[in-house]
């Protein structure tokens, strides 16, 4: 990581995606498709339109909007899971994603080999993960079923593995999109509290949420975005008034 970059910078970002529509649901309508060469119809979606930002090492930022507006892509860039279409995204450090809690784990695997995928697939050794494993199955509070199949396990259990396991990696700047909700309230407590000794430990993250509240109790700034565009940069008070306008419209 270099301090005298910023840890997230993006410049003119652009991201398309196609949608089929009319797709063949059989391979018999595939294959009366071809003979006759019905063409699909094809549609372009384009998720962000030349966003252009930059967020330096230690802020806590907060992206607001509607559903669809492009707030999980941008997440999801920085973590390197999309790339632009357009533009340039930069990302300075180690990067921790809470966005889709448990997406990598194996249905069939235990918790905790799912526990040493995650680690071995994050560039964590088996003896570091290790010494983490106790805590992480102790935050879970989980370790009675850590050695059940996953796909036994409720969606709560599930996701409470899952954030458990990604908070702990050591990473430069983390992401949240909308998994504070986890657990019963003692848990989304404890997961809070664990959030805000990142940020005092001086940790980069950016926040996607609705719960507006969480984003005025951790963020000082927050982006907003409309149609894939970025409209609003500022004071999270600010934004979130800004936002709230929009929706009362």
């Amino acid at each position: 990581m270099n301090p005298s970059l910023p840890a997230i910078n993006f410049d003119g970002v652009s991201k398309r995606y196609v949608i089929h529509h009319n797709r063949p649901r059989s391979f018999q309508e595939l294959l009366v498709s071809t003979v006759r060469r019905t063409p699909g119809s094809v549609e372009d979606f384009w998720a962000l339109r030349k966003v252009s930002f930059s967020i330096p090492h230690g802020e806590t930022v907060g992206v607001l909007g509607h559903n669809g507006s492009g707030k999980s892509t941008i997440l999801k860039m920085v973590a390197s899971l999309f790339s632009p279409t357009s533009g340039r995204v930069a990302v300075n450090g180690k990067v921790s994603a809470l966005i889709e809690l448990g997406a990598g784990f194996h249905p069939d695997l235990t918790g905790r080999e799912n526990v040493f995928l995650f680690g071995s697939i994050m560039g964590i050794g088996g003896r570091e993960m290790k010494q983490r494993f106790d805590g992480i199955v102790d935050f879970a509070e989980l370790p009675q079923f850590i050695d059940e199949p996953v796909k036994h396990y409720s969606s709560g259990m599930y996701m409470r593995l899952g954030f458990a396991t990604a908070l702990s990696v050591d990473a430069d700047i983390l992401l949240i999109d909308e998994v504070l909700s986890v657990g019963d309230q003692h848990f989304q407590d404890k997961c809070l509290s664990a959030i805000e000794e990142r940020q005092r430990r001086g940790m980069t993250i950016v926040m996607v949420s609705h719960e507006l509240a969480l984003v005025q109790r951790f963020c000082r700034r927050a982006l907003l975005m409309d149609h894939g565009h970025l409209i609003a940069d500022g004071p999270a008070h600010e934004i979130i008034s800004r936002y709230l306008e929009g929706q009362g419209s």
